[in-house]
């Protein structure tokens, strides 16, 4: 892979991964720089698909399809990440403390 193409990876990961977290509800308990980390493995997750289930991923503009599969592939991963994290900070009674005392 080219340093274009790794700059490009790195570009649009964030723009998935962002897009990921808005399109999530709820809130996502991890930081930006794992939401990259998602967006940039989902990018290429998405794009393995999308060439595997035939989708044309090389066209002269966007490709929006494979944006769409991206972004889809994100979501996931984002709600996977954000759980698995969140259990793991949770503890063993897995609720939030609140300060008050009983």
């Amino acid at each position: 892979m080219t340093v274009t193409g790794i700059i490009s990876a790195i570009l649009i990961g964030i723009v998935v991964g962002a897009l990921a977290r808005l399109l999530l509800p709820g809130r996502q308990n991890i930081g930006m720089i794992v939401t990259i980390l998602v967006g940039i493995v989902s990018a290429l997750i998405g794009t393995a698909i999308a060439r595997a289930l035939g989708l044309p991923t090389a066209t002269r503009g966007v490709d929006w399809i494979e944006l769409l599969v991206q972004v889809v592939v994100a979501v996931i991963g984002v709600a996977l990440v954000a759980s698995l994290m969140g259990r793991r900070r949770g503890g063993v009674v897995g609720g939030r403390r609140t300060g008050l005392t009983r």
